[in-house]
């Protein structure tokens, strides 16, 4: 068996180990920056109705995004399906998760070495020796059995690098989960567009379906009108102007609804239940009403923001690396076993054995490697701060064109409803000059084209106003999952479609 002494020396060790953990990093001390933006959001007649007067970056009503579950925002149930099942089956956000794990076990690894690995070795050597190198004059076989214990060059952490390795290794993880809420937040909104986007040309296509019906049937009146000369052949053609017309909307945005499922279907991950999607923008319930805070407040909420200063942060931690390359580097191995010359005889008493062996580093001469290093990292942090400032900057412009939009849809919305309904007066005033004959066809034709142009537009504008308002939501920083918020409900499973019967 091995003796006190021998075993002493591992414990040695371990103390040692416990003893450095409190290295101070040499990185700069890190100060979030000062956010290059205004305090409050800009004020005008472009902002009216999107915060309270005199109150600027308070709403008046609504609760802020960064509060509100993206469930309670999206309130139409067959939407929060959708966006559940994209949840579970996009492959974007699948990868972003898997880079987050990827980093996470990069962490894991990059902190382990700040302790040293135990490792447990066996080996055996029998070699034979000629007479002229054995020592004795004679041919020997030599033979040599151990068994150890040991520290195998692990890097006693005096200045600090290992640790500053760590802690970038950390910030890098903690940015890739970051990027993956950002992932979320992303996705949410895209297929709530895409969702709205294919009810309002759903309702448009149905509104061309009701156009070309109502002109098939105009056309057949002037026609038969025309054989038997009471108007002229010029009203038939513009009567069949009209129907063409109809047709080839109807053919279009056939084909946009099509487009657009194939597009939801992508982001979604997988096939969307045919009930699951909307069959006009007026069938989706209203999306609830958010709240912008103060610039401050929005802006630390944010995924991408939060990301851009982990990534700040590992190069701030890189510098202390860089730093500490400067002083030596100081290594430990050592080992606690046993030896002997015969298998037989390894576990015997008297065969305990034990090295030690520390290794200093000192840099003298690098032609400069150290120093170009330093100033990369130094480089590094300087583009890392530009692009979190950057990112605020951006951020800070999104929030303010989306509460543009909010000041203003309200207005355009209010008159496209009251432009819409004159030109359904002057539509049917028309028709009626045409009937009583006071008027030709072409009075008719263009009340009818403006009409058809003024519904279309209030379909767009109310799409415009859905989409405002998940834009607002998703660059306030609502969409992503904080940590302490109950996971939200699964949707239920979409039922698989009855087999077909046998032929």
């Amino acid at each position: 068996m091995m003796s006190p002494k021998a075993w002493s020396i591992l414990p040695l060790t371990m103390a040692l180990t416990l003893a450095l953990t409190g290295c101070v990093s040499m990185a700069p001390r890190y100060r979030t920056p000062e956010p290059p933006v205004p305090k409050a959001w800009p004020e005008g007649a472009a902002y009216k109705g999107a915060t309270a007067p005199g109150q600027a970056g308070v709403a008046a009503s609504g609760q802020p995004a960064a509060d509100l579950p993206w469930q309670a925002f999206f309130a139409d149930e067959r939407l929060r399906k959708v966006l559940d099942l994209a949840l579970r089956n996009n492959r974007d956000l699948r990868i972003a998760a898997l880079n987050t794990e990827k980093a996470r076990a990069y962490y894991r690894i990059q902190r382990a070495e700040l302790l040293p690995t135990v490792n447990a070795v066996g080996y055996g050597n029998r070699q034979r020796l000629p007479a002229s190198v054995s020592g004795t004059g004679q041919r020997i076989v030599a033979e040599q059995y151990a068994a150890n214990v040991g520290i195998s060059a692990w890097e006693l952490d005096f200045f600090g690098r290992v640790r500053s390795l760590k802690n970038r290794a950390l910030e890098q993880y903690l940015a890739t989960e970051q990027a993956r809420n950002s992932a979320q937040v992303s996705l949410l909104a895209e297929v709530a567009n895409v969702y709205l986007a294919l009810a309002a040309d759903r309702e448009s296509l149905k509104l061309a379906q009701e156009t070309l019906a109502n002109q098939e049937a105009a056309y057949k009146l002037v026609r038969r009108q025309y054989e038997v000369g009471v108007v002229s052949e010029i009203d038939s053609f513009r009567a069949q102007v009209s129907v063409d017309t109809a047709r080839g909307d109807m053919a279009r945005y056939t084909r946009t609804v099509a487009m657009d499922q194939n597009a939801l279907q992508l982001l979604v991950g997988s096939t969307v239940p045919a009930e699951w999607l909307p069959d006009a923008l007026g069938s989706v319930t209203a999306l609830a009403d958010v709240a912008p805070d103060l610039p401050s407040e929005v802006l630390a909420r944010r995924p991408d923001i939060l990301m851009a200063e982990n990534q700040l942060k590992a190069a701030n931690a890189n510098i202390g690396a860089a730093r500490a390359a400067f002083f030596p580097r100081i290594s430990l191995t050592t080992n606690v076993g046993t030896m002997d010359r015969q298998l037989s005889g390894l576990f015997q008493s008297g065969s305990d054995a034990w090295t030690f062996s520390p290794q200093i580093v000192l840099p003298i001469f690098d032609t400069g490697a150290r120093r170009a290093n330093l100033k990369a990292a130094n480089a590094d942090r300087d583009i890392a701060l530009a692009q979190y400032e950057k990112a605020i900057q951006v951020a800070f412009r999104e929030v303010a064109d989306a509460l543009a939009q909010r000041g203003t849809l309200d207005d355009q919305l209010a008159a496209q409803e009251s432009l819409t309904q004159a030109l359904e007066g002057t539509y049917r005033l028309a028709q009626a000059r045409y009937t009583a004959g006071i008027d030709g066809y072409l009075g008719v034709l263009d009340a009818q084209r403006s009409y058809y142009a003024a519904q279309q537009g209030l379909i767009a504008l109310r799409q415009a106003k859905y989409g405002n308002l998940v834009s607002l939501y998703k660059v306030l920083g609502g969409g992503w999952d904080r940590p302490g918020r109950p996971a939200p409900a699964p949707a239920p499973t979409p039922a698989k479609a009855p087999a077909a019967p046998a032929s």
